[in-house]
This record gives C-alpha cells, sequence and structure tokens, in this order.
C-alpha cells in the first residue's frame, strides 16, 4: 500500500489523495502504471474489481478520460458495473466530482464512463471514438470475437485495456490470450484472498469449508485456478485439505508410520521430500485414510543442499526414507549426511500399482501446510488424447513429484498386480509361459 501511495504522489495527486480514503492493497500499484494491457485474475474475495474500480475513480477524478466499461452481455444498466462505480466513489469521499448518471457517470475534470456490452451490441462497440480506457469486468466471459471487435477499437495514444477475471477454464479465449499467450506490454497478475488485507471472516468460514468437502472447486473459486477435466485426474475425488494434529500410534493402534519418501529433482524439477501416515488400515485390504502432514519441496536444490532440506521434516534422521533408486550417488551422499536412507523398489508397472494402491484409499487427507501436494493432487492427471479429449489410460507427464515420493514412501506396502512384477520382486527369473496352438 505505501509504495501504491509513493506512486501516486509521485504523479501529483496529493490533492485529491488528502480528500479522500484512500485504500489500496499493495499489488495495485501496478495499476497506475502505464501498460497497454492490465489484466488482474484470481479467485473470490480477492478485491481485485474494488480495487480496479476505485483506480478508475481516482484517475478520472484527476484528467479527462474516456473510459468503457463492459463485458460480454449487458442487457441493461443495471448488469452493469455502474453500481460497483457509484458505490466506490461515495466510499472514497469524492461523490462531490462526480455527477452520477443513469446511463453514465461524469467527473468535474471531464471524465465520462460509458457502459456498453460487447456481446450484447457490437455495432456501438465498433462506432466507439476516443476509448482512453476500456474496463472488461468478468472477463473470463469474454468470446474470441469480442476480443477480435474490442482490442482494436480501442486506439487512443497510450490507451490501455483492463481485464478483471475470475479464470474458469484453461481453454476460455481470454485465458489463452492473455495468460498462455502474454502478449506484450501487458502486465499480468494472478491474485487471490490472500493478497485482500480485508479479506472478511464470514467469507474466510466459506472458504476453509469448501476446502474441506471439495477443494477441486475451492482452488477455482477461492484459488483462481481455471478448472481442468476432472474425468483426468488421478486422485478425483479422494483427497480433502485439513489441518490435523501429528497421529500417535502409541495412542492409536490404528495409525501405521510415519513413511517417509523422496524423489529427486532434474533440471527444473523439485527434489521432494513428505511424511505420511496410514489410519485404520485392514490387512489384505485398503480401505483407511492416507495423511500426507510434511513436505520439504525445492526447484534448483543442489545435491550439497539436500540434506537442509529434509531436515525441515520432523523425524527424518530417525526414520527410514525411500527414494528413487535412479540416482544411487545422491542415495550415498544423504545417507553419508546422517539419514537412513535406500532406494525404493521398482518392477515393471510399479508406477500404476502405485496409483492403483493411492486409490484403494477411502480418504486421502493433505495438510492445509502441504501447498505443493494440494497442486499436484488437483493437476496429476491420465494423458488425453489432443483430438477427441478421450481420457487415455497412461499418466501425462508432471504434477507428480509429490506424489511419486507418497508412492515410494509407501512402496513396500504395494502390491504387485501383474505376474511379471511378482517375479520380479522375488528376485527370480519368470517362469516358462506354456505356448498353444492358438497363441501368437
Amino acid at each position: 500500500m505505501a509504495r501504491a501511495i509513493a506512486v501516486l504522489l509521485e504523479k501529483g495527486r496529493a490533492n485529491i489523495m488528502s480528500e479522500m480514503n484512500l485504500q489500496f492493497p499493495a499489488w495495485a500499484e501496478c495499476l497506475f502504471r502505464p501498460a497497454r494491457y492490465k489484466v488482474i485474475r484470481g479467485g473470490r474475495g480477492s478485491g481485485k474489481s474494488h480495487s480496479a474500480a476505485r483506480a478508475l475513480i481516482l484517475l478520472a477524478a484527476e484528467r479527462k478520460l474516456r473510459i468503457l466499461c463492459t463485458r460480454e452481455f449487458q442487457n441493461s444498466i443495471s448488469e452493469s458495473c455502474h453500481e460497483l462505480l457509484t458505490s466506490q466513489i461515495r466510499k472514497m469521499g469524492l461523490a462531490h466530482k462526480f455527477t452520477i448518471q443513469q446511463q453514465s457517470i461524469v467527473s468535474t475534470a471531464g471524465s465520462e464512463f460509458i457502459f456498453i456490452g460487447v456481446g450484447s451490441n457490437p455495432e456501438k462497440i465498433m462506432s466507439a471514438e476516443g476509448i482512453d480506457i476500456v474496463w472488461c469486468e468478468q472477463a473470463e466471459r469474454m468470446s474470441e470475437r469480442s476480443w477480435e471487435i474490442l482490442v482494436p477499437t480501442v486506439r487512443e495514444p497510450g490507451s490501455e485495456i483492463w481485464a478483471t477475471l475470475n479464470p474458469d477454464e484453461e481453454n476460455d479465449p481470454t485465458y489463452r490470450r492473455f495468460v498462455t499467450n502474454t502478449p506484450p506490454d501487458c502486465i499480468s497478475l494472478e491474485i487471490n484472498w490472500r493478497e485482500n488485507p480485508w479479506f472478511p471472516p464470514e467469507l474466510e468460514r466459506e472458504r476453509a469449508y469448501l476446502y474441506g468437502v471439495d477443494p477441486e472447486s475451492a482452488e477455482c473459486v477461492w484459488g483462481g485456478q481455471p478448472r481442468t477435466n476432472q474425468s483426468a485426474q488421478i486422485l478425483r475425488g479422494k483427497y480433502v485439505i485439513e489441518s490435523f494434529a501429528t497421529p500417535n500410534p502409541a495412542m492409536d493402534r490404528s495409525i501405521a508410520g510415519p513413511f517417509y519418501g523422496a524423489d529427486w529433482g532434474y533440471a527444473n524439477d523439485p527434489t521432494v521430500l513428505v511424511r505420511c501416515w496410514i489410519r485404520g488400515e485392514e490387512f489384505g485390504k485398503t480401505q483407511g485414510t492416507l495423511l500426507v502432514e510434511y513436505e520439504a519441496y525445492a526447484v534448483g536444490c543442489e545435491i550439497s543442499d539436500t540434506p537442509a532440506l529434509f531436515d525441515r521434516i520432523p523425524g527424518a534422521r530417525e526414520h527410514l526414507i525411500l527414494a528413487d533408486c535412479s540416482l544411487p550417488s545422491v542415495i550415498s551422499h544423504v545417507h553419508n549426511a546422517g539419514f537412513r536412507i535406500e532406494g525404493a523398489e521398482k518392477w515393471a508397472g510399479s508406477v500404476e500399482d502405485g496409483v492403483k494402491y493411492l486409490r484403494s484409499f477411502e480418504k486421502i487427507v493433505i495438510h492445509s501446510r502441504c501447498v505443493h501436494t494440494q497442486e499436484e493432487a488437483r493437476l496429476w492427471s491420465f494423458r488425453q488424447d489432443r483430438r477427441t479429449g478421450v481420457v487415455m489410460p497412461d499418466l501425462a507427464n508432471g504434477y507428480d513429484h509429490c506424489w511419486d515420493s507418497v508412492r515410494y514412501a509407501l512402496a513396500k506396502r504395494i502390491p504387485a498386480k501383474s505376474g511379471l512384477a511378482i517375479w520380479q520382486r522375488l528376485d527370480r527369473p519368470m517362469p516358462p509361459v506354456a505356448i498353444t496352438s492358438r497363441a501368437r
């Protein structure tokens, strides 16, 4: 907030600031810097729209601007952001600087806010002249055709296009245009409830509840993450995010663990260590609950820094760590640093067997502090056919480092399903297969 105020002071807005109730979060400084595009995306309760409205009001009070407020569909003024701007003008103490009209808002500096829906009235948009700033509210609903109409219409020197959105799907036109393929001269920010210093307790209760019962939906509604194809999600419907106390096997005989598993980073991949537990597992079945309690996660972690990373998790030196066996030199280094560590066993189909094992739990509880494990639980998925979108039986690349660590941690408990895997685990050659006349 202090930096945003400093920017305003540098631009000679001290007189206006002294007359108003200035409340901006720190990130809103970018709204006062020149850029062709300003794209602010995120979940509910982040204050994106209120901050954009306040910034536009302040700019309009200072100098003459023609500001187009638009969205995909606007059949009446009640469907626009007219009411939001009006309420913010009054809260900021600037009502004496604006005239609130039924279809527009005009400032004493000569600025005008106009309200037109692009999809509702494309001809009127194309004929609009002298637009200095366009604000696209609920921009996630804008069609590609609307952007094709709007962008070349805003052509004044130094003109800007602002977009505030709660992302819905990655394939939405707005998300592809400004996030997936960010254009030049674009300020693009992800802003969520954590960046709102005035996030109310009423919304915090709603946020915590949704994360507890439906974390996939919560990541979209509150976390500002676009929806993915849920049918491809490996852990769909299996996990929740909760804070929980460290289990005590001495007090609860249904507890097994702790289990530690590590995955090594390559290039831009992270090095990860996790600690997890199992509650209520029945012998020969896996109907209990998997608890992921801790994660240590670092991208670009040097081998020499790995012991310090692992020390972030309590008990990592006292308990056995099962790690990705593909880097014996790293395992040796960590062992020499005082950890009990060995390579996790792998066999043909071990990844698939591990996925089936994880999905066999009745529930997976991810502690709220394990933010990377949460993100991967949402994004870890089966591969989809690029042309048809059909979900394939094999795994897609990426978002699997924390869950590989969990698989390694539980490797000694994962049953091998295929005959070849069973014989490999017994360190015996596969018995010969009888070939009949029908075999090919």
